[in-house]
Order: structure tokens, then sequence, then C-alpha cells
């Protein structure tokens, strides 16, 4: 079986995508090579890893680099899930008894995980504000709908918050307006945690398989929200309103990519599972 990446998979950089495309290449090349009669598996897999874990040890390089460049506060997250991959693929065990059976299930795990990493958290590179658009970008609209009807109900909520917060900030008019800014980020940040414990505990009672991803990318925003110091903005002066601005777009941009591209994702393989047990 052959992979690619799809639209749905580009970050719109083109260096970040080209390498990512090179990864799935390695991949498919292994793939490949499987199906010949005079294939040594054992050969094959330990090229595999070689030549994925050289090449991803580059891959990382360039993204941490491109990221740091421009400053992107999901850096110290990204470098996590790096070290963490070439880990997992190092220990991979490699001897006389292993089988093509055994390669092609390290195939699909290190497809996953690439697919989920770019979906998750390379797809975010950049996207510290929302891309300019018609429709209104606090707007809870059709294309957030996950079909999870409790899932659905607080992510409109969230974006109800941000949204307050938002005309809030760019009030001109209300003076003293700081405490009320601060009351809403904390009740953004407390909904934000009972929102994804609630989704968390969904995700394991369906048995859904990317449950850990979903919980590290939930814990770096939770961070991020947490990082927040109140007294530091308190004692701004003339950045003040600039500050606020880029978090508020900061925030949005990130749950409206999360929910695009990661709780989607968890409708789209409950209802695969209904229609497979159905069948």
């Amino acid at each position: 079986m052959e992979f690619e990446l799809t639209e749905d998979f580009l970050t719109g950089i083109e260096q970040i995508d080209s390498e990512h495309a090179r990864l799935i290449q390695i991949i498919n090349q292994t793939g490949r090579t499987l199906e010949r009669d005079d294939t040594d598996i054992q050969d094959v897999a330990k090229s595999l890893v070689k030549d994925l874990t050289d090449y991803t040890i580059t891959h990382f390089r360039h993204e941490e680099e491109y990221m740091e460049k421009i400053n992107d506060p999901e850096l110290p997250l990204q470098r996590i899930e790096h070290a963490d991959f070439i880990k997992r693929v190092k220990q991979i065990p490699i001897d006389d008894s292993i089988k093509v059976r055994d390669v092609e299930e390290m195939i699909q795990f290190l497809v996953r995980w690439l697919f989920r990493h770019i979906l998750h958290s390379d797809r975010m590179i950049g996207k510290v504000a929302p891309k300019e658009s018609q429709e209104d970008p606090f707007a809870f609209t059709e294309k957030y709908f996950t079909h999870i009807p409790a899932i659905d109900e607080e992510h409109r909520k969230l974006f109800d918050i941000i949204r307050e917060a938002n005309d809030l900030i760019h009030n001109t008019l209300l003076h003293d307006k700081y405490d009320r800014i601060i009351a809403i980020l904390e009740q953004l940040r407390e909904y934000t945690e009972t929102h994804f414990a609630h989704e968390e505990k969904y995700m394991t009672e369906i048995g859904y398989p990317d449950l850990s991803f979903q919980i590290t990318t939930h814990t770096a925003f939770i961070d991020k929200l947490a990082s927040i110091d109140f007294n530091e903005l308190q004692s701004m002066d003339d950045n003040q309103q600039e500050y606020l601005e880029d978090l508020i777009d900061y925030l949005l941009n990130w749950l409206s990519e999360h929910i695009l591209g990661a709780d989607k994702l968890i409708g789209q393989w409950e209802e695969r599972n209904r229609k497979e047990n159905d069948a």
C-alpha cells in the first residue's frame, strides 16, 4: 500500500511539506522492497530504521529552527514529541526472527504517528493569527461540527467566551475594563479544563485510539493559558492592547485548528467504527 500526503496534511510551509513528503517516500520505498522475492527482511528493517532516523533528525532540526525563528509558542511541545518519536524508532526490535508482517506493522506505526503529528501539531506551525476570511471568525459554524452533540455544544461555548473577550478588548468606550478581561480569561481557562476532561472521558469510553495524542495537545493548551501572567499584563502600558489582541488571535486559531485537525476525527472514527460493527 502506498501512502501519500493529501492537501489536508499540508502546512503551507514549503520546506516542511517537502520533508514530510520525503519521509513518506522512505516508508513507501520500504513497502515496495518488501514485495520483492529476494528481500532480506532483517536488512530491510534495519535500513528503514536507519534511513528514517537519520532523515527525521534532520527534518526535526529544520522544523524546530523554523519555529524558533518565528517564535512559535508550540516549540517546547514539538521538541518533546520529536524526541519521543526518535526514541521509539530507535527502540524498535530487529533480530533474526523478524517477519514481513513485523515490518508491515512497523510501517503502519510510523505512518500513523507521522500523520497524527502533522495533523495535531505541524499544521499549527506559524498559525498565531486566524486566516483572513469573509466569515465571522468567532462564529461556530457547521465546518466545526464533530457530530457529537455534547462536544459540539462545549466547543460553541468556548467560541462564545473568546468572542466576549475579544469584544471587550476592542471596546474603546469602556474604561477600566482590565478586571473584566481577566475574569473572562479565567472563565475560559476553567471551562477549557472542564471541556477537555469531558472530551477525554468520552474518548476513553469509546476506545478512541488517539487519546494519548489528544491529552498531549490539551495539556499544552492548558499550559499556555496557565502561563499568562496577569500581574505582568496589568503593569503594561503601551503594548497591553496589542498583547491582548495577539492572545485572542492565538486562542481562537488554536481552538479552530484543533477542532478541524483533531476533534473532527473523533466523530469520523466513531462513525467508521459503528459501520464496521454493523456490517
